[in-house]
């Protein structure tokens, strides 16, 4: 039997840019789409109403988490992670430690403070209430908030896995 063809590398450094598909179709890659889409959601709920005290950390996670998201998304989708100084040989490593790390700590962290500040804002969501209330925000963050936790656990999880099974690669 022939041996079966090696995975898809990244494409060339020097290449013209292009989408590196199979990572878009790949469980991190729709995992990654996922935690974009709820991180974004999470931090521009919180910053479109009026926040206070331990809000601003929560929010501060939320964006930082984003935004670092966003880049490796970019680099793998472009399959430009070779560009990255150290870290671009160690790509997979860099995966699971942002997921693991940063994703599921920060975001768990953030979950809990709004979940938190919901909980303390629950009298104003009685009927008769005059007065703003930010319950549902709150309420709304803390659950995109979770689940985005769930979902940087489950792509850390999928980098272990392939880790742990001396693949090298995060396709």
């Amino acid at each position: 039997p022939a041996a079966p063809p090696p995975p898809p590398g990244p494409p060339s450094a020097r290449g013209s840019l292009s989408l590196h598909r199979a990572y878009l179709r790949s469980p991190l890659g729709l995992l990654r789409l996922g935690q974009l889409t709820l991180g974004a959601a999470f931090w521009v709920t919180v910053a479109a109403h009026k926040y206070e005290g331990a809000a601003h950390f929560a929010l501060f996670a939320a964006v930082l988490v984003w935004l670092l998201t966003l880049a490796l998304f970019g680099l793998s989708l472009l399959g430009r992670w070779t560009l990255v100084p150290w870290l671009g040989s160690r790509w997979l490593l860099t995966n699971l430690v942002h997921d693991l790390a940063l994703g599921v700590g920060l975001y768990a962290a953030a979950t809990g403070i709004m979940g938190y500040k919901a909980g303390r804002k629950s009298y104003c969501n009685l009927p008769g209430y005059s007065q703003h209330c930010l319950y549902g925000a709150y309420l709304s963050a803390s659950i995109c908030g979770g689940i985005a936790a769930c979902l940087y656990l489950f792509s850390g999880l999928y980098c272990l896995s392939r880790r742990c099974r001396d693949q090298r690669d995060i396709i």
